[in-house]
């Protein structure tokens, strides 16, 4: 008698073991459709994230680094010096800004570089993401020396 009930509770074990299984492949072919089924969604404007803070970032970053190195230089440092600590500053605040944001702001290959005596030329790469996108961006522009 004891026999006949053990091997009806192996078969039970069995039954629910495989229950289980099932139960957890169906879960995760339902997880992978509802992903899948995301793709095909349209394009949320209000995701616009990166297109934004790129053509904000692109705006303002050669009058804020023009107005960061003649601080410096007001305060004793030669022209080439001051331009590159303010392109400095202004990446660090472009960092904290984007972090602010929910965007990340990055700029690499900085490089700043006389032209002529009154003339520097400033160059980065940008690179702004958000969870979804991400956008690199050459950017060039000149700072003008005030002789003073």
């Amino acid at each position: 008698m004891r026999a006949s009930q053990l091997k009806d509770a192996n078969a039970g074990q069995m039954l629910l073991a495989t229950g289980v299984v099932l139960l957890m492949s169906l879960l995760s072919m339902a997880i992978f459709g509802v992903k899948v089924a995301g793709l095909t969604l349209p394009h949320e404007a209000a995701s616009d994230d990166v297109i934004d803070t790129t053509d904000q970032v692109l705006e303002t970053i050669q009058p804020l680094t023009q107005a960061r190195m003649e601080l410096w230089m007001d305060g004793g440092l030669e022209p080439l010096e001051a331009a590159e600590l303010g392109f400095e500053t202004v990446h660090d605040d472009l960092l904290h800004h984007g972090e602010l944001r929910g965007v990340e702001i990055k700029l690499t290959n900085m490089a700043v570089s006389e032209l002529d005596s009154n003339t520097l030329q400033v160059s980065a790469e940008l690179g702004v993401s958000d969870g979804e996108a991400m956008l690199n961006y050459e950017v060039a522009f000149t700072l003008t020396v005030q002789a003073s």
